[in-house]
């Protein structure tokens, strides 16, 4: 059996700081529950010379990527460096050379995940990358193996940590989306380029591998409907809570006859429901299985301990496995490879929902009837309206719940309407779950 398990890191930012800081710190936790030392014996970065606070040993830094993969006393690679090309290609080498690897690479698993499933999986090795969804939350574990016996019926996931910050702040204090980024951006919450965040990707990344776990098929990320919160204003937030609602920053997958719907888009839930009261950088996904029901994970979403905690848990699965020389019991992708299948995404136009939609109308006789006959048309149904503030002759919001409608009929609708002359403003629709019909 081997006496030690050798580490190798790429990637000595945030994360890998993070990361090495648990190895570190808490080694002597770690070899009691591993069962040997889980020892950092190389870290790759283009800066060396910065302090991280973290007493590295003499020898173990390099600027050399290679001196990672070909060490032979690394058993196990983490890849933090981030971006595409080249971090796909570090893990592809790392893999063919035998090594197991472990990531945090949402963006790049999103993008050429099923290349690197197929290499793993060929080359019986380990991968893990629990860090790639929540954080510190545990969902990657919990959708391979603690629920691996449930048919997933739904995921509805708060997954970045950023947009449910800016929009946690905009619900509690009524200010403007450009203002609470500004904050978000001193504070240290948001990027300085934060497009990723706030216009929903990087939740989408996300999305496209819990869906390729759960649901055992490949996932092409561009399928995923993708809508940011960069449009919505407290005017909305404001009405959402008059109806009961708050909204969020949702990423929703369902199964239903053998296909699957998969969308991030701003949300109104229910505010008495558990995801509603997640509020700041907190994450929380809620799974629902046919066995188990709901199943919620809660916490924080990034950081470099959080994700770093999350990096190491993965270090440690592979650790076991490779001491017990039981590496690929689980499979990269959760599916056995030649199980899994191709199913139809359903398109965004397809799927069903209750809506909210703001007009902003010039006040005059006639508008409300004028619309409520368009949607009538299209097989809309208007559950609930305010219309308030009126001042004939001037711009006033109205305000329209529906009942269970299909995506076709009310973009279509909307394309009647927004051109009328009555309509002063781009309309605002945002979609609703979590309330029965």
């Amino acid at each position: 059996m081997k006496s030690e398990i050798g580490v190798g890191l790429i990637g000595f930012g945030t994360v890998g700081t993070g990361v090495a800081r648990v190895l570190i710190e808490n080694a002597e936790l770690i070899r009691r529950r591993v069962g040997v030392p889980v020892t950092l014996v190389r870290i790759a970065d283009l800066d060396i010379t910065r302090d991280r606070g973290i007493a590295i040993p003499p020898g173990v830094l390099t600027t050399d990527i290679q001196q990672v993969l070909t060490d032979p006393r690394v058993d196990i690679v983490i890849e933090l460096m981030g971006g595409y090309d080249l971090a796909k290609r570090v893990i592809l080498d790392a893999v063919q050379r035998g090594k197991h690897v472990v990531t945090a690479n949402k963006a790049l698993l999103a993008v050429h995940g099923e290349e690197i499933f197929a290499a793993a999986s060929r080359q019986g090795i380990d991968l893990g990358f629990e860090a790639s969804v929540g954080g510190g939350i545990p969902v990657i574990r919990a959708l391979m193996e603690g629920l691996a016996a449930n048919n997933i019926q739904s995921i509805y996931g708060i997954i970045n940590g950023t947009s449910n910050y800016i929009l946690s702040r905009m619900t509690s204090e009524g200010q403007r989306f450009d203002v609470v980024l500004e904050e978000a951006k001193r504070a240290g919450y948001a990027e300085a380029d934060p497009t990723f965040d706030v216009a929903g990707i990087d939740s989408a990344h996300k999305l496209t591998i819990m869906v390729s776990l759960a649901y055992g098929t490949p996932v092409n990320f561009k399928e995923i409907y993708t809508e940011g919160i960069t449009g919505l204003t407290p005017l909305d937030i404001a009405y959402a809570k008059e109806f009961g609602f708050t909204i969020k920053l949702l990423a929703i997958a369902k199964y239903s006859d053998g296909e699957i719907e998969a969308r991030v888009h701003p949300t109104m839930v229910p505010s008495a429901s558990q995801i509603a009261k997640v509020d700041g950088v907190y994450n929380a996904i809620q799974l629902v299985g046919d066995a188990v029901e709901d199943v919620v994970l809660y916490g924080r979403g990034a950081g470099s301990m959080p994700t770093g905690s999350a990096v190491v848990s993965d270090v440690m699965a592979i650790a076991r496995n490779l001491l017990k020389d039981a590496a690929g019991r689980v499979p990269p992708a959760s599916y056995q490879p030649d199980q899994r299948r191709p199913l139809r995404m359903r398109p965004m136009e397809e799927i069903t929902s209750l809506y909210y939609i703001r007009f902003m109308v010039l006040d005059r006789p006639g508008v409300l009837s004028q619309i409520a006959g368009v949607l009538g048309r299209y097989g809309i149904s208007i559950s609930s309206v305010l219309q308030q503030g009126r001042k004939e002759g001037q711009t006033v919001p109205v305000v329209i719940m529906t009942h269970m409608a299909k995506e076709r009929d009310i973009q279509n609708a909307l394309r009647e309407i927004n051109p009328m002359s009555y309509i002063s403003e781009p309309t605002t629709l945002i979609r609703v779950e979590g309330r029965d019909e």
